[in-house]
């Protein structure tokens, strides 16, 4: 690894490792000289498969809460037709209903940063599911407009909770080497949740109007009960655990985590020199949000990718293409209710098949190749949507342009910007900072998202969905600039490493992936 790792053998002397892989070696003669035994090394190799399965379990049920979000996102697009309908709201309440979860999950965001440095991540993420579901239930036995918003209201503090603890759980728990892609699991299930959302109003759209809405709506609450089942399965971050000084329990969880005992010990020294517990001096250290309010010239640069890139992931219009995809198509020219809620299925299967992609990638190439892709892939569809709404009327061949260029854009989102954004927030900052700090990160994506998801409407209705889709095309091509000045590359990279780039100003803005590289992604695809 670039950094130095500080390893005490057992006389008491100290070795130091530097590198750029992720190897170790022990300074004692007895842990190398069993290397070529046959049967010690099929123990490895059976070691290996073990811990590699074991991440797996962790990072998938630690996304489970990701679920809740998309599906939340993907049936309130359907649903709000109907609640339109049953409960007489007005198209500024229905703004309201679906714009203020994202806006209420910034609260959850921002206590849920603290809240994980005290109970840790693993409690964290069990208060989220309980707020949702309570959030869940309100909404599906809601009488009124105003008892709905409450059960909104709940579950948008879950939601905040939710969204911004898995990625950095899933960080602080994975080897290097796979971090990228087990940090986008979250992304993978916010994607299937929609999906499910997507499949949820078309299944139950035949039922009475009074009761299909609560019925989508229901289906949400029964991802709680796996994740119950979660909590006795995954452990406790790590890192978590360094910072609260029970460094034992930190070092069995690494060794369940990561297949060669000689890195466990590498990465334990790390996780405590980073942690600042490495040193027996006590030193004071401003408060954190003292730090954050008035950071270093490296936070600084942490916070204006980290909080940066998550404001473009939103402001590019995801949320209104998801959320307002039946408005959008009916505007292009599909009128019946069953083939327009069949047309955001398509938008769903897209966005959640093209995540893979993003998964199986995103270690071997890097987050920038992908970003580019996404970006620049993005703009085109945007600006396509635009053209399409508004000059090519309402025939057949409009219909099929609006949703080939509406299932392209979610792909495009897919495949970069959606997951990349988590993994970088999760993996930029320092262990001290990194809750709180990926909670600022967390709030500018839900305050963004909030915005458009409560303004797309309004803004449609004063400039045509066309124009509207015509000034996302503008923010993205500005994403694309910003992906290649501020955002460094950080595949391969110990958490501990990516601290260290952030301080070298070069580093930082200078690129270490240039737009040819993105040739060589487009091959491989």
């Amino acid at each position: 690894m670039g950094l130095v790792g500080v390893q005490e053998n057992g006389n008491g002397e100290v070795g130091l490792s530097i590198g750029t892989k992720n190897k170790y070696r022990r300074m004692d003669s007895e842990v190398t000289e069993d290397f070529d035994d046959g049967s010690h090394h099929h123990h490895q190799e059976k070691r290996s498969s073990s811990t590699r399965k074991y991440v797996l379990a962790c990072a998938i049920f630690a996304s489970l809460n990701s679920v809740l979000l998309g599906y939340d996102v993907g049936v309130m697009s359907g649903a709000i037709i109907f609640i339109h309908e049953d409960l007489k709201i007005t198209e500024v309440q229905e703004e309201v209903l679906i714009g203020c979860l994202s806006i209420l999950s910034l609260f959850g965001s921002l206590a849920g940063g603290r809240t994980s440095d005290i109970i840790g991540r693993k409690w964290t993420m069990a208060l989220a599911a309980i707020i949702f579901q309570t959030g869940a239930a309100t909404m599906t036995f809601a009488p009124s407009f105003e008892v709905l918003i409450l059960g909104r209201f709940l579950a948008g503090i879950g939601i905040g909770f939710g969204v911004m603890i898995a990625p950095i759980y899933i960080a602080e728990i994975s080897p290097s080497v796979a971090r990228g892609s087990l940090t986008s699991f979250p992304e993978i299930f916010i994607n299937l949740g929609i999906l499910l959302g997507y499949v949820s109003n078309f299944a139950f759209s035949g039922l009475p109007e009074h009761i299909n809405w609560r019925v989508m709506l229901g289906v949400g609450i029964l991802p709680s009960l796996f994740i119950g089942a979660a909590l006795f399965i995954i452990p406790e971050s790590p890192r978590w655990l360094v910072m609260k000084n029970r460094v034992d329990e930190a070092r069995a969880v690494l060794l369940k985590t990561i297949d060669n005992e000689a890195e466990v010990e590498e990465r334990l020294a790390e996780i405590l020199l980073a942690a600042g517990t490495g040193s027996t001096e006590k030193y004071e250290e401003k408060a954190v949000w003292r730090e954050l309010l008035s950071p270093s010239p490296p936070l600084r640069r942490m916070l204006i990718t980290g909080v940066g890139i998550q404001c473009f992931q939103q402001i590019t219009g995801i949320d209104a293409t998801v959320y307002y995809s039946p408005e959008i198509f009916q505007e292009a020219g599909i009128q019946d209710k069953s083939k327009l809620l069949a047309a955001t299925v398509a938008v769903g299967v897209s966005k959640t098949v093209f995540i893979l992609v993003a998964i199986f990638l995103v270690d071997k190439l890097g987050r920038k190749p992908l970003l580019y892709v996404s970006t620049i892939g993005m703009t085109i569809c945007l600006f396509s949507i635009g053209v399409t709404l508004t000059f090519l009327g309402q025939g057949q061949v409009g219909i099929a342009m609006a949703i080939l260029f509406v299932c392209s854009n979610v792909a495009f989102f897919s495949v970069g910007i959606g997951p990349v954004c988590w993994v970088l927030t999760s993996e930029i900052f320092p262990l001290k900072l990194r809750a709180q700090a990926s909670a600022l990160g967390a709030v500018g994506n839900r305050v963004c998202s909030g915005l458009v998801a409560m303004s797309f409407l309004s803004i449609s209705r004063a400039i045509s969905v066309g124009g509207t889709f015509f000034v996302f095309s503008a923010i993205s091509a500005l994403s694309v600039l910003f992906v290649y000045t501020l955002v460094p590359e950080t595949k391969g990279k110990s958490l501990e490493q990516i601290e260290l780039l952030f301080k070298d100003e070069h580093q930082w803005n200078g690129s270490e992936v240039e737009l040819g590289d993105v040739v060589h992604l487009v091959q491989k695809q």
